[in-house]
C-alpha cells in the first residue's frame, strides 16, 4: 500500500519525465512550435494552479469551520473542577 507522499512523488516524476522528454526532444515526435511555447512554462503554470487551489481549499475550510459547543462546555467544566481541586490544595488564583 503506497502512502500519499509516494503517490505524489510518482505522479510528479512521471510528469517531469514526459515533460522533459517532450521539451528536450528526446522522443522523435514532431510538434508544432506553438506547443513548445506552452510546454516550456507548463511547470510554472501548474505550480500557480496548485497554489490557487490550495488557497481556495484553505479559505473554504476556514469559512465553514464548525464550533464544538459541547466540547467547549466540557472543557470549561474540567477547568473549573481543576481550579477547585487546586484551591483545596492551597493554590491561589488571582
Amino acid at each position: 500500500m503506497a502512502t500519499k507522499l509516494m503517490q505524489w512523488l510518482f505522479g510528479l516524476s512521471l510528469f517531469f519525465t514526459v515533460w522533459s522528454s517532450l521539451v528536450f526532444q528526446l522522443v522523435p515526435i514532431q510538434l508544432d512550435s506553438r506547443v513548445y511555447e506552452i510546454l516550456w512554462p507548463l511547470p510554472v503554470y501548474l505550480i500557480i494552479v496548485f497554489g490557487s487551489y490550495s488557497l481556495a481549499v484553505i479559505g473554504y475550510r476556514v469559512a465553514t469551520f464548525n464550533d464544538c459547543e459541547e466540547a467547549a462546555a466540557s472543557l470549561k467544566q474540567e477547568i473549573e473542577e481543576a481550579r477547585r481541586d487546586l484551591t483545596k490544595k492551597g493554590l491561589k488564583f488571582s
